[in-house]
């Protein structure tokens, strides 16, 4: 028998547990200071030990297979994730190859039609040119013939002589010439860079949405909100606002990130994008994944919002406002004065923001809107628990008072 199932103090055998001390001794100690505890014998502890050791065991193991089929379940997402992005990859150059290809076709193409225009206009100038050179020798020659015979003293020699004098040649028709310097090609030039322009606006206005559809796994876990400005910050979006969008009385500025209300119309060009009664305006760039960015509002009163880009444009109806409809979401800030939140399903009385900037928090994927008052702290003021189907734009509204405007910060 080991010693150490023998009692150090009676030398006893160890056959009882002391449940209340949670330790073996013998039958002699239960006499003593384990008097009156909660005791039974050791072979019914161990047997009821036993039988929790066992349920333990077979939750671990319950446990080691739920996890080893998750590991399964990852590695086979792993695999699916690097497949997909390995298509994707794959078939996006080729996309890009066959617009290289494209664009490389074209140039040539324009650089031979040049190339044969160019040929073709210095074949006929230098034709042209031929022709009055050999004029001008001709010229030259008579007026040689005609210095010579007028220097003759001799009568019967210059009368005689006069008859045989070449006749002049008709003159080119100078008419023909059209001298235009360093212009020939202009209109080339000019389509040329036109089409630059306009893809170069595709570019920037669809190439947000493809890269940032590219969005987390579903499995990974979803990220908390910051919770100070700087945490905010390492969100920060550059946005602008799109002249396309504008409402006529809104005068955009600071590189397009101010809108102020004016009188006076602006003169936009027509664009079915444009807001036609109400006084609003949208960013240019589209909002996905997790975006942060501030508004500064001057004046009384303003609306930061974030809307879908087919929100309505025409009529002052409820489609066409801001927080009047499904398809956006507004904060209406009114100073010294109470907030309100406007959706068509939402329209909540806040308190007052303790600043004129308004930090807008978005994780489009959890659905998560949130509005700061930002001044020395981040003073939430409101947040939305929603789902978004759709890319979302910044937005900004004006209300009928001459000056006012609103600006998204410029973020470092």
């Amino acid at each position: 028998m080991l010693r150490e199932n023998i009692c150090s103090l009676h030398d006893e055998v160890m056959k009882i547990f002391c449940r209340t001390d949670q330790q073996c001794i013998c039958y002699l100690c239960l006499m003593d200071e384990h008097k009156g505890h909660d005791t039974v014998s050791a072979a019914a502890e161990r047997t009821e030990r036993q039988r929790e050791l066992e349920g333990s065991r077979l939750n671990i193991q319950q446990r080691i297979q739920d996890r080893e089929k998750d590991v399964k379940l990852l590695h086979q997402e792993v695999e699916a994730i690097n497949l997909s992005a390995d298509k994707t990859v794959e078939i996006s150059e080729k996309i890009f190859t066959e617009l290289i290809r494209l664009f490389e076709k074209r140039s040539s193409d324009v650089t031979q039609q040049v190339r044969s225009q160019q040929r073709t206009e210095v074949s006929r100038v230098k034709e042209l040119q031929e022709k009055l050179e050999q004029e001008i020798t001709e010229l030259k020659r008579n007026d040689a013939e005609l210095q010579k015979l007028s220097h003759t003293e001799d009568l019967n020699q210059f009368l005689h002589n006069y008859p045989s004098l070449s006749p002049l040649s008709e003159s080119t028709d100078s008419s023909s010439i059209n001298i235009r310097p360093l212009s020939y090609f202009e209109d080339v030039t000019a389509a040329v860079s036109e089409i630059r322009d306009k893809l170069l606006d595709v570019l920037r206005e669809k190439w947000t949405n493809v890269s940032l559809t590219v969005t987390e796994v579903d499995v990974l876990p979803s990220l908390s909100e910051p919770k100070t400005r700087a945490g905010f910050l390492k969100y920060s979006r550059k946005l602008t606002l799109d002249p396309n969008t504008a409402h006529r009385q809104l005068l955009l500025s600071n590189r397009n990130r101010r809108a102020t209300l004016m009188s006076e119309q602006q003169s936009y060009s027509s664009h079915p994008e444009r807001f036609t009664e109400c006084l609003q305006v949208l960013s240019r760039e589209s909002l996905t994944g997790r975006c942060y960015w501030e508004v500064e509002w001057y004046g009384k009163e303003g609306y930061i919002a974030v809307a879908y880009k087919d929100i309505s444009r025409k009529g002052d109806s409820r489609e066409c406002e801001f927080g009047g409809n499904d398809k956006s979401w507004v904060l209406f800030c009114r100073r010294d004065y109470s907030l309100e939140f406007l959706n068509y399903k939402s329209h909540i009385y806040l308190s007052p923001p303790q600043s004129s900037r308004i930090g807008v928090y978005l994780d489009h994927r959890s659905g998560i809107l949130s509005f700061y008052s930002v001044s020395e702290t981040m003073t939430l003021l409101h947040r939305v628990q929603t789902t978004f189907t759709q890319p979302l734009y910044a937005g900004l509204q004006l209300l009928y008072s001459l000056g006012y405007s609103a600006e998204l910060c410029k973020l470092k």
